[in-house]
């Protein structure tokens, strides 16, 4: 007689959670940067990693990317875990490791079969002030550092932007008339001080509620609001701006990203930028990105939610603000799977209680982010908000080719 074979851990919790994972937040540092103090962790613990680490101003949604941190990172730094309870166990693995179990099951064939992994991630960065201008590398330039290009976009929810930090302005791109001369020489200024690269370029007011656009090779400083951006699967970047709020930053970081054999070689530096979509006379227009309801938005209020598109003009990801109006169930379904993280309200989402803490400690589990299977997603999860007055609103992040994402 033939025995049915064991399940596995990662398969039991993908049953247990009937096609949604429960995750734990994933906390990241940054040495350059000081914490705006907005993504709920608890005031003691923004530094509990040491000081030498920097403070903790980046929360990290549905990852299966390893931060980039220099030596001191540490083990699995920047990766999501899975948490269930196993027969009165509490058991966590990595999500990273139940999408290469169970594939096309989890992320579905579409994006299994292209990339053979979850192609993005999200997180929260949360800076007190501007970081310096920078670009992410395309494709074909990260792979000469064995890594992928990244786009990524913006959007900056109201619920953790009660204060907009010291400078809630982003700088992107290049003024147009700007010469290459001038950049470069910029450049070549990294180490002498103040190279006052956004001398030329455009500084925008940022506004709860919107966001912007950021492919790879734009020069970008993003501001000071605690800002949701979703991205590709990649942490590459390099810094060309010298000094920002009088910290200097260290020259190692504008070279990150290039081949050993060509640090020195500012042609390099050059070349990874996307001139034409820097000078952009019509930046604003081509960038910027208001919500766009995902139907019509009369019958969504009717059904007890409103869906918008919050990140929408790539097509490496996307993203979805979602709201559960007081005291109504609804039944969501998507085409695709995707990560989720709660902003606001409570109830459940099928089996799942679903919060919204306003404090979490270093090491915490909490009841506030998940990853919801392909076959979920088209099944439709049935939310639940069970109070009279609070609306439940969520952030959903999607991989590329999101096949509702039709405007």
């Amino acid at each position: 007689m033939e025995t049915t074979p064991a399940l596995s851990v990662i398969e039991k919790a993908l049953e247990q959670g009937k096609g949604v994972l429960r995750l734990t937040p994933t906390w990241v540092p940054r040495s350059f940067c000081v914490p705006g103090r907005r993504i709920k962790l608890h005031p003691d613990d923004y530094y509990v990693l040491g000081g030498e680490r920097g403070g903790i101003d980046e929360r990290w949604f549905s990852s299966t990317t390893p931060a980039k941190n220099g030596p001191l990172t540490g083990e699995n730094e920047g990766l999501s875990h899975v948490v269930f309870n196993d027969e009165g166990k509490e058991v966590q693995f990595l999500l990273k490791d139940a999408v290469s179990e169970l594939k096309g099951e989890l992320i579905g064939d579409r994006l299994w079969d292209e990339y053979g992994a979850w192609p993005m991630y999200s997180k929260f960065f949360d800076n007190m002030g501007p970081l310096p201008h920078h670009l992410h590398h395309n494709d074909e330039q990260a792979a000469l550092i064995g890594q992928l290009g990244k786009p990524e976009a913006y959007y900056f929810p109201p619920q953790v932007n009660n204060h907009g930090g010291d400078f809630p302005y982003t700088f992107i791109g290049i003024a147009p008339g700007t010469s290459k001369e001038q950049i470069k020489e910029c450049l070549q200024n990294f180490t002498k001080g103040d190279n006052k690269i956004t001398n030329y370029s455009s500084a925008y007011r940022l506004e709860p509620g919107t966001g912007w656009d950021v492919p790879p090779g734009l020069l970008h400083a993003p501001g000071s609001m605690c800002t949701y951006e979703p991205q590709k699967a990649s942490d590459v970047f390099a810094m060309y701006q010298s000094l920002v709020n009088e910290a200097i930053i260290p020259e190692e970081l504008l070279w990150n990203g290039t081949p050993k054999e060509r640090i020195g070689d500012y042609d390099q530096l050059m070349e990874a930028i996307d001139w034409d979509l820097n000078t952009d006379p019509q930046m604003m227009a081509n960038r910027f990105m208001k919500p766009l309801p995902v139907r019509d938005v009369e019958e969504m209020n009717a059904a007890g939610y409103s869906e918008v598109w919050v990140c929408y003009k790539s097509d490496a990801f996307s993203a979805k603000e979602l709201t559960v109006l007081p005291g109504q169930t609804v039944t969501i379904k998507d085409s695709a799977a995707y990560g989720l993280i709660m902003m606001q309200g409570h109830g459940k989402l099928n089996d799942w209680d679903i919060e919204t803490p306003t404090m979490i400690r270093y090491g915490q589990l909490t009841n506030d982010e998940f990853f919801v299977s392909e076959k979920a997603a088209l099944e439709g999860v049935v939310i639940v908000n069970q109070s009279t007055t609070d609306p439940i609103v969520m952030l959903k992040h999607f991989g590329p080719s999101n096949p509702d994402l039709v405007l």
